[in-house]
């Protein structure tokens, strides 16, 4: 990486800092995972958008939340085809696929071929990393 390139990393993390607390930053930006049964968003039952906590785009639908025992809050499928982008994940010895907001790269959990829906995907998403909006209807928008 440039020096340039380290300088503008450096200057967008700190814009980062300043919009989200330290847990949203460290799980976001820093590709962290937040404690099991922390975040109140495992638990949710009202009906909404669940958008990116750094960006505001929609990312999953209520529709699709369902309680996987994880202590996450889980979907089956994200809002739209275009919400998300995955990436290979070997970290921690361990090989899993990492969801990233498609729109600024968030880190938002990882996704496990184990889940209810048609496609069988489990999206074991960070709370923390999540915004409901409770006023933008839960249906998704496409897939």
């Amino acid at each position: 990486m440039s020096k340039t390139e380290n300088n503008e990393k450096t200057t967008v993390n700190e814009d980062w800092r300043t919009k989200l607390t330290p847990e949203q930053f460290h799980v976001t930006r820093e590709h962290g995972t937040e404690r099991a049964f922390s975040h109140p968003y495992h638990a949710e039952k009202r009906e909404g958008m669940y958008r990116c906590v750094c960006c505001g785009a929609p990312l999953f639908s209520s529709d699709t939340k369902f309680d996987s025992g994880t202590g996450w809050p889980s979907f089956t499928d994200v809002a739209a085809a275009d919400t998300v982008t995955t990436h290979e994940d070997n970290a921690f010895g361990m090989r899993r696929v990492e969801v990233r907001c498609a729109n600024c790269d968030a880190h938002l959990g990882h996704v496990f071929p184990d889940g209810p829906g048609e496609n069988g995907l489990r999206y074991c998403i960070n709370g923390c990393a999540l915004e409901l909006d409770t006023d933008a209807g839960s249906g998704k928008t496409s897939t």
